[in-house]
């Protein structure tokens, strides 16, 4: 069976590649690429797989451009950082590729509340300004009084999380867990700007992280109250429809004094691997006081619509921010394994989805340092 690359943003200054052997089950370190602070989220180009883009998240938030240009038994093994730019912003968080044509970054700031657009290109100079050509801020959007929501310590002020592309209404959804909203960002023409055209409001509190679309519907990733909310999504000019809400876990454990609270961090989508399956939804939640935190699977919905949860797996991970199947962000397109990492320990892990699908069995592990997010290659 062939092997996997697969690389790894991190909180520290590299991006890894690793190396999933499915044959043997191991999971190796193939090498690490310094790239600048705290790469926490990459993504490849959708028209040039050997060109990743990274988000340095640090207080003079960055973009940078990763070429991977070696070929044969070296491929995948040193990336060299090709082009860099500021994102008018602090922390960037996430970023994704928008537009029709992908030629233009969209990037969450999360300290600052702001999102920022770079154009970009598949080929050389990739990135083709050295500061967004357009930056809007969500604080004034937020309709809280000074943009302060209900939860005191993380909502006090907007807090963009995800630059997510919607192709079916080309919109940029970026979720604001400072102000309890999604918003839908839409160009009037494509060299016109970003406008909003319309939002999802969210219960107080809840704080909006990630979002995925499928068939016509909204599931957003409450991180501070720990659910996911089913919307329907039609055209930015009518309101979407709440259909269903359900938290992650089926019970909470309590925390101990000094502790972190629960938070939800990362929502998948996995589609079906045959016919008479259906989709699943899987959720991460972190800082669990045992010590592994837990992967929730969930069904998109029964007859009415209603979510309903179907497996909860410890993972065995400490901190668990960043995960993905191998048939998301490229990859074999089988979706057979997922990865996840632990930010404060456990490393990384592959998982192996079990005949009942909703099923994780862990395969293979590897100790890393604070791995985010990740790319099958």
């Amino acid at each position: 069976m062939p092997e996997y690359t697969i690389l790894a943003g991190s909180y520290t200054s590299s991006v890894y590649t690793l190396v999933f052997d499915p044959s043997s089950r191991e999971l190796t370190l193939k090498s690490s690429s310094e790239v600048g602070k705290h790469p926490s989220w990459i993504e490849v180009h959708p028209k040039n797989p050997r060109l990743v883009f990274a988000c340095l998240e640090q207080e003079e938030g960055k973009v940078v451009a990763i070429l991977y240009d070696n070929e044969g038994a070296d491929a995948w093994k040193k990336g060299k950082v090709v082009a860099e730019a500021v994102t008018n912003g602090q922390d960037p968080c996430h970023l994704g590729f928008v537009g029709e044509n992908d030629d233009e970054l969209g990037v969450a700031n999360y300290t600052s509340g702001s999102v920022s657009f770079l154009p970009i290109s598949p080929n050389a100079p990739y990135i083709l300004s050295s500061k967004p050509t357009q930056t809007i801020y969500l604080d004034p959007l937020s309709p809280y009084p000074d943009a302060k929501g209900p939860n005191k310590d993380r909502q006090e002020r907007a807090h963009a999380h995800e630059a997510h592309w919607n192709p079916s209404y080309k919109e940029v959804l970026v979720p604001d867990l400072g102000a309890d909203r999604v918003y839908r960002f839409t160009k009037a023409d494509a060299k016109g700007e970003w406008k909003l055209v319309g939002q999802i409001e969210f219960e107080g509190g809840g704080g909006p992280r990630h979002v995925i679309v499928h068939d016509g519907h909204l599931y957003t990733l409450l991180e501070l109250s720990n659910k996911v909310v089913k919307h329907t999504l039609p055209p930015s000019s009518s309101q979407p429809e709440h259909i269903s809400t359900i938290t992650t876990l089926c019970s909470f454990p309590s925390i101990p004094p000094g502790k972190d609270a629960l938070f939800a961090a990362e929502i998948l989508l996995q589609p079906p691997s045959g016919a008479s399956s259906k989709p699943l939804i899987y959720t991460s939640t972190r800082n669990s006081p045992d010590g592994s935190d837990v992967i929730s699977v969930l069904s998109t919905g029964d007859a009415n619509g209603d979510l309903h949860r179907v497996n909860e797996v410890p993972s065995g991970l400490v901190h668990l921010r960043g995960m993905v199947f191998n048939s998301i962000g490229g990859g074999r397109d089988d979706g057979r394994y997922l990865i996840a990492g632990g930010v404060l320990g456990g490393g990384v892990k592959v998982f192996e989805r079990g005949e009942g699908e909703s099923e994780l069995i862990e395969v293979a592990h590897l100790e890393l340092e604070k791995p985010t997010s990740f790319l099958w290659v």
